[in-house]
């Protein structure tokens, strides 16, 4: 019964200790010590807040067997895994004080514990190289340094006094203070190492959070770049009418078109060349490898005349530059007003679908070459076809026909001949916007999961 009461007695008096413990490692001076540097005020306070839970546990103590079952050392202990060898010694300063005012027989022994218990928990923080230790450490240190203290206590206490009884104050006494202590002290190191976590965490999230918005705006700055690359107005030619649109998946693409009249390439007045093109992958490489495509067909574009010329030379400088197997596939056609003759080199893209006003019917512009990047002999030819007033072009990228819904069905090329048959008789815009909303609405709440590019010619 005398056993029992005890622990209910010391649980009452760690309950009361924990929480104060849990509140002043919030304070703002624990967090000087968390941060090691503790000016010598805080390391004072520190000393006299432990000392007075040193007092605290001593005042409250239970009296058996002539002797006190209390945690006076928990104060010190504490102060000492935590703060160093001067609070730890310090906070034992202030509960051997407390001690000595209250007398009895063996106030010697009983005085020099919380000194001993600083002392040797602050040596810990030492042997730690100043770092508060892991909770195991913590609870192995206070039954060693406890049970040294319970020796030493012992041994003063039969010195003094000859005769007294000693197993049933070991095991009343020492036992419970020992096992209590140490619970107190593992309860104590989960609530600051819970503390240092929290601190740990919030500083990898402020600092994931720094970067995550450092990339986005960088990815928000590439993405500004690759929109530049776009023609920001279409070029018209007369006779003909033409929008084109790119919707990345991702902040930027692989994707891309262009328009180019006589002013940028050297073709005739009443010619004009379009292309339209979908670089393998996804993301930043993909963006990458599509602004050097652009450049370089922009560049052989003014140093050749013939299409097939056109893509036989960038494909070379392409292949050369390509080190990491990426590749493009390329439409590129020039569209002759007086004519009315439309000759391309489609190197291994979607063939873009030429539909007949007059009759009705569809036509698909097919691959003469294979997709740029792959091979750098490869040879291109080039095809032509005359076109009509009524006639629609649509160039497009597989994020066109490719779409999914949430059944994981893909949109594919008959729902794309629908949207343009509905829609012959509309402006090249408004084809293009029934084209898009048509993808957008099949794929419901489905992401986007490739690039969306577009290019719509009608013919007057």
């Amino acid at each position: 019964m005398d056993l029992l009461q005890t622990f209910i007695t010391l649980f009452q008096m760690i309950c009361v200790v924990i929480v104060f413990a849990y509140l002043f490692t919030r304070s703002r001076f624990f967090l000087e010590v968390l941060e090691h540097h503790p000016v010598i005020t805080t390391q004072i306070l520190l000393a006299v807040v432990f000392g007075l839970l040193s007092i605290y546990g001593l005042s409250s103590g239970l009296s058996i067997s002539g002797a006190v079952v209390n945690v006076r050392d928990l104060g010190p202990i504490l102060a000492g895994l935590i703060c160093g060898p001067y609070v730890g010694i310090g906070a034992g300063l202030i509960g051997a004080a407390y001690r000595i005012t209250l007398g009895g027989s063996n106030v010697l022994g009983a005085a020099i514990g919380p000194i001993l218990a600083g002392a040797l928990s602050g040596l810990v923080y030492i042997l730690n190289k100043r770092e508060f230790v892991s909770t195991k450490i913590a609870i192995i240190s206070t039954i060693v340094i406890e049970s040294l203290i319970t020796t030493v206590t012992l041994v003063i206490r039969v010195i003094n006094t000859p005769g007294s009884p000693v197993v049933p104050i070991i095991i009343n006494v020492a036992i419970p203070m020992i096992i209590l202590t140490s619970i107190a002290v593992g309860i104590f190191s989960i609530i600051v190492h819970n503390l240092l976590n929290e601190r740990k965490t919030k500083k990898e999230k402020e600092k994931l959070e720094s970067e995550i918005a450092r990339k986005n705006a960088e990815l928000e700055i590439a993405a500004e770049i690759q929109r530049s690359f776009l023609p920001e107005d279409i070029p018209q030619l007369e006779g003909f009418e033409i929008a084109a649109t790119s919707l990345p998946a991702k902040e930027v693409g692989g994707d891309f078109f262009d328009v180019m009249p006589m002013d940028v390439i050297p073709l005739p007045d009443q010619q004009m060349g379009v292309l339209i093109a979908d670089v393998s992958g996804k993301g930043v490489p993909a963006a990458l490898f599509m602004a050097l495509s652009r450049v370089i067909v922009r560049t052989s574009s003014t140093w050749f005349k013939v299409p097939s010329d056109i893509i036989g030379h960038a494909n070379s400088i392409i292949s050369s530059d390509s080190k990491t197997g990426m590749f493009v596939t390329l439409f590129y056609g020039v569209i002759d007003k007086d004519t009315r003759k439309f000759t391309f080199v489609n190197a291994g893209h979607n063939p873009p679908i030429l539909y007949r006003g007059e009759s009705g019917t569809m036509e698909e512009l097919e691959g003469t070459g294979i997709a740029l990047g792959i091979m750098d002999d490869a040879e291109y030819s080039q095809s032509e076809v005359r076109v009509n007033s009524g006639d629609t072009i649509i160039l497009y990228t597989d994020g066109v026909t490719e779409a999914i819904n949430e059944k994981e069905e893909m949109y594919e090329i008959d729902r794309l001949v629908n949207v343009i048959k509905e829609t012959k008789n509309a402006t090249a815009q408004e084809t293009l916007e029934s084209i898009i909303r048509s993808v957008f609405e099949f794929s419901g709440m489905q992401p986007q999961f490739d690039d969306i590019t577009l290019m719509v010619i009608k013919v007057h």
